[in-house]
């Protein structure tokens, strides 16, 4: 038994401490500090204060926020439903249910950038399937370019990032649904209570904390995705698909604007770190609420 004040426990952290000082805390503190410098491909770099953050807000960055929670509030949601839609159906009793199981699983397991391309193979306007298909049952007149116009193109890649993310979120919360006890479901149904009614007083209620962390999980994801946008558009047509992490590595890697970027890398901190809190304190709330009834 190990006596209290025994520093070997600590020893044996001191690896593990080290290796997150070093991918973590360093490059996070290195950020900040450029945040307050004109740091970029000349040698010296110069203290400049807020002027960086200041930059920002005079340029349409209000605009860029907006439009990446919106990207994310609509990503997130459309696989929380059809994530949650999808974990029913695998979870139901029906034959070849584990082959289902398997099948979902490609666009999580297929490398992004591949299903992207081939996402991008599906949005061209001249022999893509999407056109064609809408082309022949007669929404189309001709070609449409959807990559080419801001709407089409925000959607678009909407759509891209939740046929990648939605097998992730229904394998989760259909390993959240086995583990309900099925004597629940089998006292409702001998009570005469209908499919709806057990998934709705049974089913949701006890997988909704699965929903909630799964939700932010993916919140945080997707307001940091990269890839899908740059592959896609790279963030146009116009700026209608920049968010703020490709306003951030455009700023830093395409201008060289190192302090600029880096002040924006501050923000999306700011931003997700808020989000965060908000959201955990809304489901803290919720859920004393919810112990008082």
């Amino acid at each position: 038994m190990n006596r209290r004040g025994d520093p070997f426990p600590y020893l044996l952290l001191l690896p593990a401490a080290f290796l997150t000082l070093a991918i973590v805390a360093w490059p996070l503190i290195e950020t900040f500090r450029l945040s307050f410098t004109n740091a970029s491909l000349r040698p010296v770099e110069k203290y400049v204060g807020f002027e960086n953050f200041v930059e920002i807000f005079e340029d349409d960055f209000w605009e860029v926020i907006q439009r990446t929670f919106l990207w994310m509030f609509l990503g997130v949601t459309l696989k929380i439903v059809m994530g949650t839609i999808g974990a029913v159906l695998l979870n139901a009793a029906v034959p070849g249910r584990a082959l289902f199981r398997v099948l979902v699983m490609p666009p999580w397991i297929v490398p992004i950038a591949i299903g992207v391309f081939m996402w991008s193979w599906l949005y061209n306007g001249q022999f893509g399937m999407i056109s064609g298909v809408a082309q022949s049952i007669g929404l189309l007149d001709g070609p449409f370019e959807f990559l080419a116009y801001p709407n089409a193109a925000f959607m678009a890649t909407i759509v891209t990032d939740v046929w990648i993310g939605t097998p992730l979120v229904a394998l989760y919360l259909l390993a959240s649904m086995q583990s309900i006890p099925t004597e629940l479901y089998e006292a409702a149904w001998t009570d005469g209570a209908s499919r709806a009614y057990r998934f709705r007083r049974i089913t949701l209620p006890l997988i909704a904390p699965s929903i909630f962390t799964m939700a932010l999980l993916s919140a945080i994801w997707t307001f940091n995705s990269f890839d899908i946008i740059w592959i896609l558009t790279e963030g146009g047509p116009r700026g209608a698909t920049t968010t703020m992490i490709i306003d951030t590595y455009k700023t830093a890697i395409t201008r060289f604007r190192f302090g600029e970027g880096a002040a924006r890398a501050v923000m999306i901190l700011v931003c997700l770190t808020a989000f965060a809190g908000a959201y955990l304190a809304l489901l803290s709330r919720t859920g004393r609420r919810g112990g008082a009834q």
